[in-house]
């Protein structure tokens, strides 16, 4: 039904959608754009009081600072070649073989997603670090700080975001290709050469650069296993917490913008070009063979066996009264009093559904809005809903504290308070939300809100009687999300949170900080315990909701 034999919207109703458009692409620049030029505009503001190039002169004659770019360069590019090896052998092993265990595969890979990035860094030492249990049993004392530690904790937690993306790629090939390629006589090594690796090219390329941003922009397991290898990521935490050099910690925040930024801007090109396959592609269909699904198999059992045994160790270690010499089990660093007990714990708990609940229901009105209301605006808030995904969250943050903290301010109120925390979560992750619910709003159909309007339904109505139901999958995954990203992020709120406002992922980094590792591992694991637990319930909920056919 073409526009043209549509009833005219009312007044009321184009109100109704500028309104669904411009509020969120006004929170959009409010919580997002002007942050970030407060952050370039601190960059020229010295510790002295004056306004010019003197941090950015400054920064010539920081060694520590081209050390730490250095460094977080060098792991970037390590842990993304072996992360992407990885990787690719996890994702065709589920995609492309008939190897069993693929259950047991995807419950490992979706354990570092439910707890803070620091949990692997705590799992590693509690393994290989001098008082580990492998050391004990070994009679050695291995020093997993450092380098080769931050390697294995970042290949741990970048893994299942890359993972995702090849499996995509390799889902797109076409089993029409390889028919024609067993025809012409092409053996199984000749196939995968000439036909699966070309197909997952682009997939492969949007990975590397999503691990690459992952790891230079991580804050977790540098603070906690990085030892005396200083990344940016940790630099900027050093130059505002420790130094009070604020102008500084601008400057060296641009410079970790810089990379995350364009390697979001190649990843998005890549994943345009990996997303244009052929609509009529028949998916192939994995045949057993025995060689290779062994293989397979074992080569993931061992990456999936390392993912639970580091996060197990952790849970493991917090009911162990003394690790590794004391084996006994034991509830006493549950105990926690320092550190404000269990009250970060609660705290999070609702910050987390806060952001929760209003990224939904902003990025809901927002999509819709665009679908609605096509033209200039529209277009600016897709562009620039795709740019929060390439701030690293320690520059989101100390952008925050730039523009919020100004008691001159009419938003300097919400300095402090929860719910600016909860923004700042938001639109840490406003991106992946944001493609997530366009994704859902485009497979809305068409048809019946046009018959809705016909039959004189306004636009409330296809609101309320079309889109909300044909969405509301949609709307449980975003919500899902969201919660479980703020209730484990830690580089976005580390520069945020008050004495009285304590964040759970903050906690353990404290406490492991003051030598309490135990009851650090037990914070976690209580935090582990909270997101898997509230995650799964609000996934089955989803299941329930979703129309079977």
């Amino acid at each position: 039904m073409s526009s043209a034999t549509l009833p005219p919207m009312s007044a009321g109703e184009r109100w109704l959608l500028r309104a669904c458009l411009w509020l969120p692409l006004a929170a959009l620049v409010l919580f997002f754009g002007i942050p970030l030029l407060s952050i370039a505009w601190r960059s020229f503001m010295q510790d002295s009081g004056g306004i010019g190039w003197g941090n950015y002169a400054a920064l010539l004659d920081t060694p520590g600072v081209w050390r730490a770019l250095s460094n977080s360069l060098l792991l970037g590019a390590v842990t993304t070649a072996v992360t992407l090896l990885l990787a690719f052998v996890v994702a065709y092993g589920m995609e492309r073989t008939c190897m069993p265990g693929r259950n047991f595969v995807g419950m490992a890979l979706a354990l570092p997603m439910l707890a803070p990035s620091l949990v692997l860094g705590l799992g590693l030492i509690f393994l290989l670090g001098r008082n580990g249990i492998v050391g004990k049993m070994l009679g050695v004392r291995p020093d997993v700080y450092g380098f080769w530690g931050l390697l294995i904790a970042d290949v741990l937690y970048a893994l299942p975001q890359a993972v995702l993306i090849v499996r995509t790629s390799l889902r797109q090939g076409d089993a029409r290709q390889y028919d024609a390629a067993e025809v012409l006589g092409a053996t199984p090594w000749r196939q995968f050469r000439d036909i699966t690796l070309p197909q997952a090219r682009y997939g492969l390329l949007s990975a590397a650069f999503v691990v690459f941003t992952i790891t230079i922009t991580d804050f977790g397991n540098a603070v906690v296993i990085g030892g005396n290898f200083p990344v940016l990521a940790t630099e900027i935490y050093n130059q505002v917490s420790g130094q009070m050099k604020f102008g500084m910690g601008a400057v060296v925040g641009l410079l970790l913008l810089a990379p995350a930024a364009l390697s979001i801007f190649i990843e998005r090109f890549a994943a345009r070009r990996a997303g244009a396959g052929a609509e009529s592609a028949l998916p192939p269909t994995p045949t057993r063979r025995a060689g290779r699904d062994t293989a397979f198999f074992f080569a993931n059992l061992v990456i999936a066996g390392s993912i639970v045994a580091v996060v197990a160790t952790v849970v493991l270690a917090s009911f162990i009264r003394l690790w590794p010499y004391r084996l006994d089990l034991s509830l006493k660093h549950y105990d926690i009093t320092i550190a404000g007990g269990y009250a970060p714990l609660w705290t999070s708990l609702w910050v987390s559904a806060l952001a929760a609940i209003i990224g939904t229901a902003l990025l809901f009105l927002l999509c819709f809005g665009i679908r609605r209301l096509p033209g200039p605006a529209a277009r600016a808030a897709t562009l620039l809903s795709a740019l929060p995904v390439g701030v690293p969250g320690l520059v989101l943050g100390l952008a925050y504290v730039f523009t919020f903290n100004a008691g001159s301010m009419p938003w300097g109120l919400l300095y402090g308070t929860a719910i600016l925390l909860a923004l700042c979560n938001y639109y840490h992750y406003h991106t992946q939300g944001f493609v997530t619910m366009m994704t859902g709003m485009r497979n809305v159909p068409a048809t019946l809100e046009d018959a809705t309007t016909v039959l004189g339904g306004g636009t409330w109505r296809v609101l309320r009687d079309v889109v909300l139901p044909a969405l509301m999958p949609t709307l449980l995954a975003v919500l899902v999300f969201l919660f479980m990203r703020s209730m484990v992020t830690l580089s976005a709120v580390i520069f945020l949170i008050t004495p009285s406002l304590p964040m759970g992922a903050v906690t353990v980094m404290r406490l492991d900080e003051a030598g309490f590792t135990s009851q650090a591992a037990a914070f976690s694991t209580c935090i582990m315990a909270v997101v898997g637990s509230l995650t799964l319930a609000l996934h089955l909920l989803a299941l329930k909701r979703r129309p079977t056919a």
